[in-house]
């Protein structure tokens, strides 16, 4: 263990141990956008930057020390990052109240947190990408006008599901995030199982037809038996959205094509919702305990 000071804190922190990591333990908020807990450190957007022994540093990078002097919040700082948010804001669609991550948008609270003003944004000259909007895939589309090239979703693809379907592509002011040979995600080999859309801190990965749920219901997913965790999100009396539930030990919050998209069935008119057993050759309703017994009888009969 060692002992570093951040804004006048001593912090006790492992070697192993990050500056950002030291400071989210005490609970001091560093902004970032690139990073997320569930990817190994990327350090491509330079907001998360902080002073370290008089030095400006990437706080998602830079490795704790003994005797370490770290200030989150000075005017050299925040300079910083405005100056990176205000670029990056300058190259991002501004038409928020439309976006399905509004008021749940990483862009908007870093924006907020570091202070960006219109007098900021004056001095950057505003072009958003003319980029066409990908909607080929059935569950989910991709806005590149909101995309800030983070790389959460390729580095998604690439090291939690090891598809890489996705990449950096092209140069300069036109690099985006590519399928192989630039085509539609339908046409590339893409799974949909919707890793990058629930892990996108924008609205450049939106669901389709997307609907924000009154509750949740923790369960498990009924497709098949590895018995991945989920929370179903409901709104009124149907099922509106699904996400992992990270606690699962077995699935820990990942979820296939299936588990996150494929929930429709639940709201069906037609779905069964009481057991139906065969009587004189027609099915008919059943209660839980006949249908059980006649199970339980019938696993006798092979038995015997």
């Amino acid at each position: 263990m060692v002992t570093i000071n951040i804004n006048g804190i001593d912090v006790q922190a492992s070697k192993d141990m990050t500056v950002l990591e030291a400071a989210e333990k005490v609970g001091i908020y560093i902004p970032t956008l690139c990073h997320h807990p569930d990817l190994p450190t990327f350090g491509a957007c330079r907001v998360c930057m902080v002073e370290a022994d008089g030095r400006l540093v990437t706080a998602c990078r830079a490795p704790v020390k003994d005797g370490m002097v770290v200030k989150t919040d000075t005017e050299r700082v925040n300079r910083v990052r405005r100056n990176v948010v205000a670029l990056i804001l300058a190259y991002h669609n501004q038409d928020c109240q439309s976006c399905v991550k509004n008021n749940n948008c990483k862009l908007q609270e870093v924006s907020s947190f570091v202070g960006i003003t219109q007098e900021h944004m004056e001095r950057f000259r505003r072009q958003v990408p003319e980029l066409k909007n990908d909607s080929s895939n059935p569950v989910f589309t991709r806005d590149f006008s909101r995309c800030i090239l983070c790389g959460i979703c390729i580095r998604t693809c690439q090291e939690i599901n090891g598809v890489e379907a996705i990449d950096f592509g092209f140069r300069g002011y036109e690099t985006s995030v590519v399928t192989l040979g630039n085509k539609p995600l339908f046409d590339s080999k893409c799974e949909s199982c919707g890793e990058c859309v629930e892990r996108c801190p924008t609205g450049a990965l939106a669901i389709k037809d997307y609907k924000a749920p009154e509750r949740e219901v923790k369960t498990i997913c009924t497709y098949c038996g590895v018995g991945c965790g989920i929370y179903l999100g409901v709104r009124g009396d149907k099922v509106v959205s699904v996400r992992g539930d990270k606690e699962n030990p077995v699935s820990r919050g990942n979820l296939c094509v299936k588990g996150r998209f494929g929930y429709s069935f639940i709201n069906h008119p037609e779905r069964l919702k009481v057991p139906l057993i065969k009587k004189d050759g027609e099915f008919q309703e059943a209660t839980w305990d006949e249908a059980l017994s006649l199970v339980a009888a019938k696993f006798k009969e092979i038995k015997d």
